[in-house]
């Protein structure tokens, strides 16, 4: 099973160059980064985890920025997010940013995408809360329309975009309804995402892993019934603190990647992780 790592890179943390090099050395699968562009003093939406938001959440780095320099200084290693607020984002500048760092990176970019979970962030980006769903699956649509091989215009509910000249292209090819770099969908099991998941995506980045027995054949399901190919779905659990036991059961399920979280820390610390989380990469 391929392991990777999801940080909250910021400011006080180990540097993602540093980070990235002994990800490779070490033989890790990849590397996953949040975002959050800033979290507003005055809000009233809870921390989905319960109590008091960590600080990191409103110190993290751009997570293109990141992993640009990561890419810079690796050769094999995954570079992801986990996730992109996409909502929070103009879709042709995204659609730029996530193409170049797909091709700079030889292809090894994965996006991780998700819906969000902070109103008053969205908020300040111009997001309407009930309807963000619909909005990132629209603006996914016109991406996909920029990184077509061909110029195609789009013209969606929300935005549209002429049809262009726009390159790079991400590296991977066409599959079934899926254009563009690998396409994770993070989000709580139900109809509603596994829809979303089997009309644009390459499969589903559960944070936590739990209840995945039950989950996974509810979205195989979605998946044929959307006349994708079975053996194309990919899951991956996000943010694990793996151990033998759970990566035993995670293989069960037919899961190949899994990744685990490192703490928001220093380089000691950082490094410390990756010694314990290495013994399960044997």
């Amino acid at each position: 099973m391929r392991i990777a790592v999801t940080i909250f890179l910021t400011d006080e943390t180990i540097t993602p160059t540093r980070l990235a090099r002994e990800l490779e050395d070490r033989g890790f699968a990849g590397l996953y980064l949040p975002e959050h562009t800033h979290i507003p003093v005055e809000r009233t939406t809870p921390y989905p985890a319960g109590g008091e938001l960590p600080p990191e959440y409103g110190r993290t780095l751009d997570p293109f920025v990141a992993l640009g320099q990561a890419a810079a200084v690796t050769e094999r290693l995954g570079l992801g997010t986990g996730i992109t607020l996409v909502a929070q984002h103009d879709p042709i500048d995204l659609a730029k940013q996530v193409a170049t760092l797909d091709h700079l990176s030889g292809g090894r970019f994965t996006l991780g995408l998700g819906f969000g979970w902070n109103v008053e962030e969205a908020a300040d980006h111009g997001v309407r809360w009930s309807s963000r769903r619909e909005l990132v699956r629209d603006r996914m649509a016109l991406m996909r329309a920029l990184w077509s091989a061909e110029p195609v215009a789009y013209e969606g509910e929300f935005g549209g975009v002429r049809a262009s000249h726009a390159y790079p292209k991400p590296v991977q090819k066409p599959r079934g309804p899926v254009v563009g770099p690998r396409t994770l969908v993070g989000g709580a099991a139900g109809p509603k995402l596994f829809s979303h998941i089997s009309e644009y995506a390459d499969g589903w980045l559960p944070i936590g892993g739990r209840g995945l027995g039950e989950a996974l054949p509810v979205l195989r399901a979605a998946w044929a019934d959307a006349g994708r190919d079975p053996e194309a779905l990919q899951v991956v659990p996000y943010a694990v603190h793996p151990t033998p036991g759970k990566l035993a059961h995670y293989a069960d399920l037919g899961i190949e990647e899994v990744v685990a979280q490192l703490p928001p820390a220093g380089e000691a610390e950082v490094l410390k992780t990756l010694d314990q989380y290495g013994v399960l990469l044997a």
